[in-house]
């Protein structure tokens, strides 16, 4: 059973599931947004890429956003997925990320776009 993020309850009163790809996809955006030593018990949990969004926008707030977040990606879900690519874009004061990733069970490829900042 794959429990549906953010957790609610379907119509018959039951906690909500989903499909393994939703989510493997709603626990990328988990990581995504949490910072580590927000999770009881998990401290290193997330990718703390929240701090970098008040950063300067360059070229190495871009690079350090990819690499942080393949970092926590593996750490968290390196038996579940394959990163093939993380594509960071800043404008104004927004980050937009791309993750396109394989799942391991299936060999399905997805892609999964988020995107934080004032114009989100």
């Amino acid at each position: 059973m794959q429990v549906d993020f953010p957790y609610h309850f379907d119509g018959r009163d039951r906690t909500a599931e989903t499909t393994e790809a939703d989510h493997i996809r709603d626990l990328i955006e988990q990581i995504l947004f949490t910072n580590p030593g927000e999770r009881v018990n998990r401290p290193e949990f997330g990718a703390g890429i929240y701090q970098l969004l008040f950063a300067p926008v360059s070229a190495e707030q871009v690079a350090t956003t990819e690499f942080m977040i393949r970092g926590a990606l593996q750490q968290h879900l390196g038996r579940r997925i394959e990163v093939q690519d993380i594509s960071a874009q800043a404008h104004d004061a927004t980050i937009t990320i791309t993750i396109a990733y394989r799942i391991l069970t299936t060999g399905a490829e997805d892609t999964a776009s988020f995107t934080m900042g004032d114009g989100a």
